[in-house]
């Protein structure tokens, strides 16, 4: 086992599930102590189980939900090396025209806002730190446009301009920021947002969580001179006709 990260304290949110499971036990396995984040104690008791890590029940759009959350594992650790915002949901895959008010309020809070507000209190531990790794995890709706992605992809590409300040902020305290963009994977996102009926044989070859772990695992065990600011990953199965 690379133990490259032992010792180390990362949070991952929207981790009951899918790309957030697969990247806290890829953290677990290189040697971190893990705390997961997400609505469903159940569905985290699970993981938790599974992976190795720390679960506690918040909503990344709740202000006391993330300081309860930074409370509880600053108690025990004393500090934070790794945040990957992964939480996000489609909410709606509609045109905008057919969208709700709230509708669109509700992506945009669980897509960027709360990465915002776990962003905002990470980097003021890793200042005091000089040091950390913020990882976002974007998608490549972020840098291409499709019908009906609209809103979700407009939260996303907010994501991505948010770990540019970010990184820029961060860099003359030691801290770094990431964002990790990916394209469709193996997850229940995948079958919520109705992007089934795929072949066998190009359902196997997209991403899988673990893949993905392994990713935003690799960037956070850098040499800490070093840094991906951002990093696209595609399943080369995916044909993308740029507009």
């Amino acid at each position: 086992m690379n133990e490259s990260l032992k010792g180390k304290t990362a949070v991952v949110t929207g981790a009951s599930r899918g790309y957030g499971a697969g990247i806290a036990r890829m953290l677990a396995m290189r040697g971190a102590r893990v705390w997961i984040a997400a609505r469903s104690q159940a569905d985290l008791k699970r993981v938790a189980a599974d992976v190795g890590a720390e679960p506690i029940a918040a909503d990344v759009t709740s202000s006391a939900d993330w300081d309860r959350l930074f409370a509880a594992v600053l108690d025990k650790s004393k500090r934070l090396d790794i945040l990957v915002n992964n939480a996000g949901a489609g909410v709606q895959i509609a045109e905008i025209a057919d969208q709700t008010d709230e509708q669109i309020r509700s992506c945009i809070d669980v897509n960027l806002t709360g990465a915002a507000f776990g962003s905002r209190r990470a980097a003021a531990q890793m200042r005091k730190q000089k040091s950390g790794t913020i990882v976002n995890v974007s998608s490549v709706c972020a840098v291409e446009a499709w019908p009906q992605w609209g809103v979700y992809a407009a939260a996303k590409a907010g994501l991505v301009q948010l770990t540019r300040s970010l990184y820029v902020e961060l860099r003359p305290h030691g801290a770094r920021a990431t964002c990790v963009i990916p394209s469709w994977g193996d997850t229940e996102f995948l079958r919520a947002a109705k992007l089934e009926g795929f072949s066998p044989e190009v359902a196997e070859k997209c991403i899988k969580p673990d893949e993905l772990g392994r990713i935003v695992a690799d960037v956070c065990a850098l040499p800490a001179h070093l840094v991906v600011q951002e990093m696209i990953v595609w399943p080369l199965v995916q044909d993308v006709s740029p507009l």
